[in-house]
């Protein structure tokens, strides 16, 4: 088993390198079936080493190809076998014939699945349908998917979830929730986002032994980003250093009674490393934030006329935490724009963006999903759906850098290939969690780094801080709690 590539491919990408595969460097389809086929058999007994009797439920194309595979070697190796065929056994062909012919010369046989109960299964095997999916499952497709999910037994997929789209990660009207998922030649980018890791489960990735030059020959869709990558952005301070070297931040923010969001963007840029940290909020915030955070200096701050001195001293301004909606939140937010000062704009700030759009070179967009409907105006369901094509279309909207959050956070700055972060945890689903990425994209961004470098380093770290704080459960993690991590990880040398 390979590690977890950091290429990432759209699904007619995966049948190039496939093709390429084949009839430049020789290698038959039917090698590369059998190597996933066996594969996929061993990963089945070093999971589930007890498994005695299992059920391989194959479509007609290739993905059921490698399904028979699994079967007959799982036969061979003694496992009680039931092989449940979904489609027209006689339109198989290629390899996918061939195996299935091999399968059948062990004795093994293939019955039509009907709607019976799978639940006499301690492991079944998802060969139904591979990354070519494109329309919503239905009529006996959707039964056997229904029909695996419902049964008490654990689950392996084979290349993909049947039902999982393999470019966006949506759900084909259902999709087989595996516990384990394992994928050849090419890592889908679709797994990794949106609803993809909750139905892959612990994903794993085979090359199946294609040769590096192979994909020398394909730029990807996409770019998995990790920390370890990323952190080589942060170099040792001289010795000589003093905080105006590290940038001026204002973040903007804190209607009344929402200072803890600001009071927290503005410590995490502090924990980030910038080098200086000013608030503006709503006067009667000022004072406590001050006292519980001397370090932050907090202004009260009621008109945005009165918001332009501070702008002016700031190199980098964040605005939208706590910001609401209201006359005064819309008078800060028109200052930040007329400033044209490198900016980093969260939670109200990008509702109040969607209502009178601007595009800017310089600035970077945080939208959640919702947030991100607001901009497209568009449905939170329709984003989700695609969030590849979500965070490219905010981008070419409204220019700069859009990081849109979420499982599977996706980095766009207008140039292929888009970044996705896999990284992170659902305890990170947690009030002011948006808030601290805000101010660690600030932080680094007033330390004078690229913006789609802070960027991607700032969600690496967010979520390599998220994972660390989970070591302990991912209940009750809170956004505050990972504070210390930061710390620890932009100091890597």
């Amino acid at each position: 088993m390979g590690t977890m590539p950091y290429n990432l491919y759209r699904a007619a990408q995966i049948r190039k390198l496939d093709h390429i595969a084949i009839k430049d460097y020789g290698i038959p389809g039917e090698t590369l079936m059998e190597r996933a086929g066996a594969a996929a058999y061993d990963l089945l007994r070093h999971r589930w080493p007890q498994a005695k009797r299992i059920c391989v439920l194959c479509g007609v194309g290739n993905n059921g190809g490698d399904g028979f595979v699994v079967a007959r070697l799982a036969h061979e190796g003694g496992l009680e076998v039931n092989v449940l065929q979904t489609g027209k056994r006689n339109i198989l062909k290629g390899a996918a014939l061939n195996a299935a012919q091999a399968m059948g010369e062990t004795g093994l046989e293939t019955l039509p699945f009907t709607s019976q109960a799978l639940d006499s299964y301690e492991v079944i095997v998802d060969a139904l349908l591979g990354t070519g999916l494109d329309r919503e499952v239905e009529g006996e497709w959707r039964m056997a998917i229904e029909a695996i999910n419902r049964a008490n037994s654990a689950v392996l997929a084979v290349d993909i979830p049947s039902g999982l789209h393999a470019d966006s990660g949506r759900v084909l009207g259902d999709a087989v929730r595996a516990d384990m998922t394992i994928t050849f030649i090419g890592m889908k980018q679709g797994m990794l986002t949106g609803y993809g890791p909750d139905y892959c489960g612990e994903i794993l990735f085979n090359d199946l032994q294609v040769p590096a030059d192979v994909y020398e020959q394909l730029s990807p869709s996409a770019v998995r980003i990790v920390y370890d990558h990323e952190k080589y952005h942060l170099k040792p301070r001289p010795r000589a250093a003093h905080k105006g070297l590290f940038g001026h931040l204002l973040v903007i923010g804190g209607d009344h009674g929402m200072a803890g969001a600001v009071r927290m963007a503005g410590e995490a840029a502090l924990r980030s490393g910038a080098g200086l940290v000013s608030i503006a909020t709503r006067a009667p915030h000022a004072a406590a934030i001050s006292a519980v955070r001397p370090e932050l200096m907090a202004h009260g701050i009621e008109a945005g006329t009165d918001l332009r001195a501070a702008v002016d001293r700031a190199t980098v301004i964040a605005a939208g935490p706590g910001l609401g909606r209201s006359t005064w939140a819309q008078s800060m937010l028109d200052t930040v724009i007329e400033a044209r000062k490198p900016a980093v704009l969260d939670a109200d700030a990008l509702n109040l963006l969607a209502e009178n759009p601007v595009k800017r070179d310089n600035w970077i967009l945080t939208p959640h999903p919702g947030e991100a409907a607001r901009l497209l105006k568009t449905s939170t369901a329709a984003v989700q759906s695609d969030r590849f094509a979500a965070v490219r279309s905010i981008q070419h909207e409204y220019g700069g850098v859009c990081v849109l959050k979420g499982a599977g956070s996706l980095i766009d700055d207008g140039n292929d290939p888009l970044s996705l972060c896999s990284a992170g945890n659902p305890g990170m689903a947690s009030g002011g969690m948006g808030d601290v990425l805000t101010g660690v994209i600030a932080g680094l961004l007033a330390q004078g780094m690229k913006p789609v470098n802070a960027a991607r380093l700032a969600v690496c770290v967010h979520a390599e801080a998220g994972d660390r704080v989970a070591t302990a459960g991912e209940r009750g993690i809170l956004a505050t709690d990972l504070f210390p991590f930061i710390q620890r990880l932009v100091n890597p040398y």
